[in-house]
């Protein structure tokens, strides 16, 4: 059970909310914090106060008033006419880390929802109520509003949420749990829907996964370096702590680490003075990609904590400021920046790959890893299909955050695409993942030519994890459901977390 607090809410937390069913409960003071932010909005309503988003309209809107009789249909026009994305839906992993962070986000006492709105976002995730929610529509500044809307019409009793993996409209839901759907309340749909929820929820599942391949990505290039005889001494600690990244020297440790009694890598001179870069130098570029997975760690881990609502109440309701800190662009940069660091981890290892396959670099191994050169194509076209997908990373890689679009007639004129930059972010991951399994594929295939006895006997444990899931290439077949094979099982360790220790 994880006490959500609104302030301390971990990745690690979040990973196992959303892949190992970890119930929540709401902290006692936070409870105490919506209670107190709720009478604020209601002394509001009865005064007849101005206040944004509570009494007024929304976007250039917001200087027409609205009644007191009127303040909650207001909150129900808005999210049925906010509740227009588009496209296929997120993930159901993604949805289901929507609703956490809102209900994080809210407990921040800072919104002015009623308690009964929060309790019941709590009872969808521990209910597994997961809302469809289609992936197109965000423009990622005054929130994820179209995605968010989705959510909340789930509340509503209105949309449809997952069942078993198909979408489900959701009129019956709370009546099948005994209950009546929320009818929102004044404030409580802008609540619900300013904010950053959903370019931060994909983001933590692509950075759960894209953690976990840089960690996978070690062992792979340590089976390609035994393979391709790599020499060991570019990973000897002086170089790496001469430069001074500390995610460098990391790496380094961990290859000596994965390497350790291996007879298959070699020393300087032994049968060349260095290797291409591709093996020479792991250590700076997986070390680099883990600099950036560490800023995007940081501000997730920040953006997950955070008031992203507008406006603010402070004080118990004395003050209440209306802001912008719906707007992504944290975010957003931290989205492109993983989209850069893993393509890169895709890149090196498609090189690797070249190497692995192609008879004029490697080492003498059979051209392209085939059991019948000519006769039998061997490994030649996974090549080609590592080839094509780093490719389409380097157009997904094109920062989102750079472009903006003015909208709601030029009130909202500045917008981040951070909600683009996370669904590209995990288009490339899914890319790299694949073009990583490619390699840990012909990486199998071709240190089984130079023989496992040789290996170093962690490589070789990882080898004998591959071969449970796939044989060798003793001929040529449809590689393909074999490449998902190896996809799907990096995929489940992030999942379900990365069973040996590793060093990085």
């Amino acid at each position: 059970m994880i006490t959500l607090t609104g302030n301390n809410l971990t990745i690690e937390q979040l990973r196992r909310i959303l892949f190992e069913n970890e119930k929540i409960h709401l902290d006692e003071a936070a409870m105490d914090r919506v209670r107190k932010s709720r009478e604020a909005v209601d002394r509001i309503v009865v005064e007849g106060k101005t206040v944004y988003g509570i009494n007024t309209g929304f976007g250039l809107f917001s200087n027409v008033s609205i009644a007191e009789q009127d303040v909650n249909t207001l909150q129900l026009h808005l999210i049925r006419s906010h509740a227009c994305g588009i496209g296929k839906p997120f993930s159901e992993s993604v949805s289901r880390a929507m609703v956490v962070l809102r209900l994080n986000s809210l407990l921040k006492g800072f919104s002015g929802i009623r308690p009964l709105v929060a309790e019941r976002l709590a009872m969808m995730v521990n209910e597994r109520i997961h809302p469809v929610v289609p992936q197109q529509g965000s423009l990622g500044a005054s929130g994820d509003l179209a995605p968010l809307s989705h959510l909340a019409l789930v509340l509503i009793g209105e949309g449809q949420y997952w069942k078993d993996g198909e979408p489900i409209e959701a009129s019956s839901v709370w009546q099948n749990h005994g209950l009546d759907p929320i009818e929102l309340a004044a404030k409580e749909g802008l609540a619900l829907i300013n904010g950053t929820q959903t370019m931060t929820a994909q983001g933590i599942v692509t950075y759960i996964e894209a953690e976990t391949l840089a960690l996978q990505s070690e062992w792979i290039a340590a089976m390609t370096f035994e393979s391709l005889y790599g020499v060991m001494d570019a990973f000897h600690p002086a170089v790496h702590e001469a430069r001074g990244y500390k995610e460098q020297v990391a790496v380094a440790e961990s290859m000596r680490w994965w390497l350790e009694d291996s007879k298959l890598s070699t020393k300087q001179g032994e049968m060349r003075v260095q290797d291409a870069y591709s093996l020479r130098c792991i250590p700076q570029v997986h070390g680099a990609s883990w600099q950036a997975l560490a800023y995007v760690k940081e501000k997730l881990e920040i953006e997950i904590n955070a008031a992203t609502d507008n406006p603010l109440i402070f004080e118990d309701g004395e003050v209440i400021i209306s802001g912008g800190n719906f707007h992504g662009q944290p975010i957003a940069f931290a989205m492109d920046f993983l989209k850069v660091a893993v393509a890169e981890l895709a890149n090196i290892s498609e090189r690797r790959i070249e190497r692995l396959v192609n008879p004029v670099l490697n080492e003498g191994l059979p051209a392209f890893l085939s059991p019948q050169p000519g006769l039998q194509s061997g490994a030649m076209i996974l090549q080609y299909a590592a080839a094509s997908l780093v490719s389409e990373n380097k157009t997904l890689a094109h920062p989102a955050s750079v472009d903006s679009i003015p909208s709601s007639a030029n009130q909202e004129d500045h917008v981040s695409m951070g909600t683009i930059g996370s669904r590209h972010a995990r288009d490339i991951t899914e890319n790299a993942r694949r073009v990583l399994s490619i390699e840990a594929y012909c990486a199998a295939q071709a240190v089984e030519y130079r023989g496992v006895e040789r290996m170093s006997p962690r490589t070789a444990e990882r080898l004998s994890t591959i071969r449970k899931l796939v044989g060798p290439i003793d001929e040529d077949r449809v590689f393909s459901p074999e490449i998902e094979k190896i996809a799907t099982f990096l995929l489940e360790e992030a999942y379900f977390g990365v069973k040996e220790s590793v060093v990085s």
